[in-house]
């Protein structure tokens, strides 16, 4: 395994509370882990990196995705429908879906991703049309080839249209198959080690997509298991409604009933959470992916964010599908949070740093990974360096972190590393030409709207 030394950056923010924020520091790589991290280290190195105009991160975490939707951006269709609307439509273009779609489909959103300083994302994939192929096999090659550590989700729909709920019947899937599948994607592609590339959770998607059975099902599995458990939650007023309508309470208190709370799970989106229910969410430990991009775009409502990070609620960063966000930047999506919440709440209620520490070490508890977010001795060496030396950052030397925050006309990555290995070098991805990249989403986003009547 190589060693690689960084060195002299212009800031190295290891979002480490005992190292601070290094001006001129350095950090030693030593295979798959950090070993060094402090100013002029005197290190042998098969590799020496100049940080010198750059800021260095721990790489970020995405804590919610959907790749298969970077097939359907931007769709005239939808582009200004709310949730249920947007998904009704949507799911008779993704009925039609095939594993080797998703294949050219994570291809792209993990490109993008790595290409925004990301280097874990978890996604939540649901749909399973019969016949369609290994989804999740599909899924965990374009990782790996990419090289970015990659938290599957083993996503289901067991209500369909004819019992009430959104999705067609066509892409719904009965228990023991759910179930049955769980087990062998957990046992296929989960690592439980520290440092591992990939790891499993069971994820039903929504309380209005899923049976009750199913839920308690799951729930039962994945703790058999020793996996952890996701699902969309208190995203809109519509499935509060429906949630009041079906189980006479609320979203989360539905949840809970089914064994749905605790250090191992955490729900996508909560809008829609009042007071109470957030300090449910601290004492259970239960985890959140806050998607502000995708709640503006949909129009969905800003998540209280401030206040579950006062009460203790592990809260993650997330981009959310690529068709409810149309992008895959996770930078984006960290200088959104800053921003959006300061609008209300006041202008201190979210820093520049604050929001940095949920990208990196809140979206990895989030997420259950202890060897990820921080830029410490014995850590992963995920890293990003953002070089600040162009234009967008002219004159924003005083502080290079937030001129990174507030600045914001460049969001790619100079360097990009994944478990000690570069994976983006000079803002180009280094196992992917991404041209052709584009192209393969290109050609099957094309075929599936063809096979989706679009035109």
């Amino acid at each position: 395994m190589s060693r690689i030394l960084i060195r002299n950056a212009m800031l190295l923010a290891t979002q480490d509370d005992d190292l601070g924020e290094i001006p001129g520091g350095d950090v030693l790589v030593d295979g798959k882990i950090i070993a060094e991290v402090g100013k002029n280290l005197k290190a042998e190195a098969d590799e020496v990196i100049d940080a010198g105009s750059c800021l260095v991160l721990p790489g970020f975490v995405n804590t919610h995705h959907h790749f298969y939707q970077v097939l359907t951006r931007c769709l005239p269709q939808v582009q200004d429908a709310k949730l249920f609307d947007w998904l009704v439509y949507l799911y008779d273009v993704w009925k039609h879906l095939s594993a080797e779609d998703l294949y050219a489909a994570s291809r792209a959103a993990l490109a993008e991703l790595l290409l925004t300083g990301c280097t874990q994302a978890a996604d939540h994939h649901y749909l399973c049309p019969q016949g369609a192929g290994d989804f999740f096999e599909a899924e965990a090659k374009a990782a790996a080839e990419l090289g970015i550590r990659l938290h599957m989700t083993r996503g289901s729909m067991s209500l369909g249209k004819s019992a009430g709920g959104l999705p067609p019947d066509s892409v719904i899937q009965d228990e023991d198959t759910i179930l049955n599948d769980s087990q062998r994607v957990v046992e296929r592609f989960h690592d439980p080690n520290p440092q591992a590339m990939c790891q499993v959770a069971l994820a039903p998607c929504s309380p209005f997509s899923v049976t009750s059975e199913l839920m308690r099902s799951v729930a039962e599995l994945a703790r058999k298991l020793g996996v952890r458990l996701h699902t969309h939650l208190a995203e809109t007023i519509d499935e509060e409604k429906f949630c009041m309508e079906r189980f006479g309470k609320r979203p989360l208190a539905a949840m809970e009933e089914l064994g749905w709370v605790g250090p191992d799970v955490w729900f996508a989106h909560c809008v829609h959470m009042n007071q109470a229910e957030i300090e449910r969410m601290a004492e259970t430990g239960t985890g959140v992916a806050h998607c502000p991009v995708s709640n503006l775009r949909l129009g969905s409502g800003i998540a209280p964010i401030p206040a579950m990070l006062e009460a203790g609620v592990p809260v993650g960063l997330a981009v959310d599908g690529s068709a409810s966000n149309d992008s895959s930047n996770m930078l984006r999506e960290v200088q959104t949070a800053m921003l959006v919440h300061r609008v209300g709440t006041g202008v201190d209620a979210m820093s520049a740093r604050k929001a940095i520490k949920m990208a990196t070490v809140g979206s990895s508890r989030v997420l259950g990974r202890k060897d990820t977010g921080r830029i410490a001795v014995g850590m992963s060496a995920d890293l990003a360096l953002f070089d600040l030396s162009g234009l967008a950052y002219a004159g924003a030397q005083a502080d290079p972190l937030a001129a990174l925050m507030f600045c914001g006309m460049d969001s790619r990555a100079e360097l990009v590393m994944v478990n000690g290995q570069v994976v983006v070098r000079e803002r180009q991805l280094v196992n992917a030409d991404e041209h052709k990249v584009a192209e393969q989403a290109f050609g099957a986003s094309k075929a599936l709207l063809l096979r989706a009547g679009i035109n």
